[in-house]
């Protein structure tokens, strides 16, 4: 009878820390990661190394200023809460076809997931570079605006 309890005990602390692992790894992001995304079939420039602290520290930007709901607000977001992957909901790999003269425009665009992150990004980064020339010496230098300066080693051979 002992063992049965002990055993019970044992198995129900086993599945106890596995769940509190998986709960842990889905929050768990890292500070610096290669924003690699592995549903692309070919990539057309190296991935951008990307780190949290020089963001929210050094430039003091909140989560949610890259990380929004289904309508584009932004979330209120702490660290180690869990978000989704950009991908998710930027669910078309690459840019959008461009079709003659009829370009996609707006939601349909940014269904792309290479044309949400450009848009965020290099929007945030062209604002943040205004403001740094106005407040020269306040703020570390100027955020990348180019293909070369977000993509280290240029386009893939």
């Amino acid at each position: 009878m002992k063992k049965i309890r002990i055993s019970t005990l044992l198995a129900a602390f086993v599945i106890s820390l596995a769940a509190v692992s998986l709960l842990w790894a889905g929050t768990a992001v890292d500070d610096e990661f290669v924003m690699k995304t592995t549903e692309y079939t070919k990539h057309k420039y190296h991935a951008v190394p990307f780190t949290h602290k020089k963001h929210t520290t050094d430039y003091d930007i909140s989560c949610g200023e890259c990380h929004h709901d289904a309508s584009g607000k932004s979330l209120e977001l702490a660290a180690g809460d869990n978000v989704q992957r950009c991908i998710e909901c930027h669910d078309k790999p690459g840019k959008a076809p461009k079709k003659g003269k009829k370009k996609l425009k707006g939601k349909a665009k940014l269904q792309y997931h290479a044309e949400a992150m450009h848009a965020n990004c290099i929007s945030c980064h062209k604002t943040f570079n205004k403001d740094f020339k106005k407040k020269s010496g306040k703020k570390k230098g100027p955020a990348p605006t180019s293909c070369k300066k977000c993509h280290p080693g240029g386009k893939i051979k």
